[in-house]
C-alpha cells in the first residue's frame, strides 16, 4: 500500500510545475484579452451611437436604401452585406448564422478559461499542501512557510484569471446578442416592407 501511495505523491509533486507554468500562461493570456477587451469596448463606445443612430433610421421607413448608411463600423458593415446579399432572406440568416458562430468562437475562449482557472488555481493549492504538512510533522517551518506561499499564490491566480476571463465573458456575450438581434431586426423590418 505504501508504494501505491508513494507512486501517487511522486505524480502529484511531479504535477505542480506544469500546473504553475499553465496558470502564468493563462495570466498572460487573460491580460492579453482584457487589453484586447479595453480596446474594443472604446470603439464599441463610439459605435453605439451611430448604430443607434442608424437603427432609427431604419425604424422611420422600412424602405430604407443602401444609400442611407452612411456610418462606417461593424454593425453598418453587417448590414451593408445584408444589402449585398439583396435581403434574400436565406442568404441572410446564413450569413447573421457565421457572424453569431464567429462571436460564439469568440466567447469560447474566455469561457474555456472561465472553466479551467479555477481548476489549475486548485490542483495549485492541494499539490504543495502535502509537503507543508509534511515540513509542518517534522518540524521544518520554513519548509511548511515556502509550500503554504506557493498554494496560496497559484489560488489568488487561479481566481484572478477566471475573473477576468468571466468579465470578458459576459460583457462580450452581450454586445454579440444585442447586435445579432438588431441585425435580424433589420432583415425582418427589410422583409416586412417588401
Amino acid at each position: 500500500m505504501s508504494t501505491v501511495t508513494q507512486i501517487l505523491n511522486w505524480i502529484s509533486t511531479s504535477l505542480l510545475l506544469p500546473v504553475i507554468v499553465l496558470l502564468l500562461a493563462a495570466l498572460a493570456a487573460a491580460l492579453i484579452s482584457l487589453g484586447g477587451f479595453c480596446a474594443t469596448y472604446l470603439t464599441l463606445l463610439q459605435e453605439k451611437k451611430k448604430r443607434n443612430a442608424l437603427l432609427k433610421k431604419i425604424r422611420s421607413s422600412s424602405d430604407f436604401k443602401e444609400q442611407d448608411i452612411a456610418d462606417s463600423g461593424i454593425f453598418a458593415d453587417h448590414i451593408k452585406k445584408l444589402f449585398y446579399f439583396g435581403f434574400d432572406e436565406l442568404e441572410c440568416e446564413k450569413y447573421i448564422s457565421e457572424v453569431e458562430q464567429e462571436y460564439e468562437r469568440e466567447l469560447e475562449r474566455n469561457r474555456f478559461l472561465t472553466k479551467t482557472a479555477p481548476m489549475l488555481g486548485l490542483m495549485g493549492t492541494l499539490i504543495p499542501m502535502g509537503p507543508a504538512l509534511a515540513g509542518l510533522a517534522s518540524g521544518d517551518i520554513a519548509n511548511m512557510a515556502y509550500n503554504m506561499q506557493i498554494a496560496f499564490a497559484t489560488t489568488v491566480v487561479g481566481c484572478t484569471v477566471a475573473g477576468i476571463a468571466l468579465l470578458i465573458h459576459s460583457v462580450k456575450k452581450h454586445w454579440f446578442v444585442e447586435e445579432i438581434a438588431d441585425l435580424r431586426y433589420v432583415l425582418d423590418r427589410k422583409l416586412a416592407g417588401r
